[in-house]
């Protein structure tokens, strides 16, 4: 199966790299790229003209980042994010996919196999799901990173931020804003106004860090601000569920969402959901006994306790060898 509706991915700086792009096409999932004018036939030396969509600069000048600098500074992806919105209700879909640049895999996860996919059917089952519900704003995969083996799961976790990867509803009264925190302002303003969002921990994306990858707004805003600016701002925004603390070794926000607690999806009148277990054709393959696509979590990321473990056996072993 391959998604429904129409992904987009804004891209800046990144032409050599085309990261998503790449695991994109791995899988055989169409997709169009939006970058500035002036880095176009970069992207199209990479990808080809027919993936393109050049973002129009009044975007960018009517794009509300949220503080007084105006066009002094990159105001981020949200401008390319608003045209991607536009461009979707133009070709009359009612929902639009949106993705970060910097994704590497995108997985399913199963009773705590971490799994890579090689096709888009985890986009179709999204949306599948999201079209359920009348109330349902935007889902979206979590970080693989935050789905541990020993930690149990839901399939899913309700009315939180969508990071990265944004199934969005497209006759919403939202638009992006900010230079930065966008997704996690877009997620607070959907809730606070009773949506409801959907995380997906069955199905996961492995993002690589902003700061560690070439291109985009690394420079212009993290070498400039650090991370304490984007922090700062999302405090402003939303002050009543917001406050600053030291996290993760910097100064970092923390978002409450218990308040949202309340927001219940509603489903569609009449709908019938067919009963048991419905895989949409998915099947576990097991490519080579040392595929990182078939592994587990622990596996993944074995625990310092572990690697100390380990360590401890092998001296064992060679002591015992000699």
């Amino acid at each position: 199966m391959q998604p429904q509706f129409p992904l987009y991915i804004p891209s800046k700086g990144r032409a050599h790299l085309c990261i998503t792009m790449k695991e994109l096409d791995r899988i055989n999932v169409p997709y169009r790229v939006v970058v500035e004018q002036h880095q176009f036939a970069d992207y199209e030396r990479a990808l080809g003209k027919q993936k393109l969509l050049m973002l129009d600069p009044q975007y960018q000048h009517d794009y509300d980042a949220f503080d007084d600098l105006g066009m002094t500074r990159s105001k981020g992806p949200g401008p390319a994010r608003n045209f991607i919105w536009d461009h979707a209700i133009s070709e009359g879909h009612a929902w639009h996919w949106v993705m970060d640049d910097n994704i590497k895999n995108f997985y399913r996860c199963n009773k705590n196999l971490i799994l890579k996919v090689d096709d888009g059917t985890i986009f179709a089952c999204m949306e599948e799901f999201a079209q359920r519900y009348t109330n349902l704003a935007m889902v979206g995969p979590n970080y693989e990173m935050f789905v541990l083996r020993r930690e149990p799961r839901e399939a899913m976790t309700f009315n939180t931020r969508i990071y990265s990867c944004n199934l969005i509803r497209n006759d919403l009264p939202f638009r992006w804003r900010g230079r930065y925190n966008e997704d996690t302002d877009l997620s607070l303003r959907m809730l606070k106004a009773g949506w409801c969002t959907v995380q997906f921990n069955a199905f996961l994306q492995k993002k690589l860090a902003t700061m560690l990858v070439q291109g985009g707004n690394t420079a212009e805003f993290y070498g400039v601000d650090g991370t304490e600016a984007k922090s700062r701002m999302l405090l402003a925004m939303h002050p009543d569920i917001t406050k600053l603390v030291w996290r993760y070794g910097r100064k970092h926000h923390l978002v409450d969402y218990r308040q949202f607690r309340n927001n219940k999806l509603l489903r569609k009148p009449g709908l019938v959901v067919p009963q048991g277990n419905d895989e949409h054709g998915m099947r576990i393959v097991q490519v080579s006994e040392v595929s990182p696509s078939f592994r587990t979590t622990s596996e993944r990321r074995p625990s310092s306790r572990r690697l100390r473990r380990s360590a401890r056996a092998q001296v064992r072993d060679s002591t015992a060898s000699t």
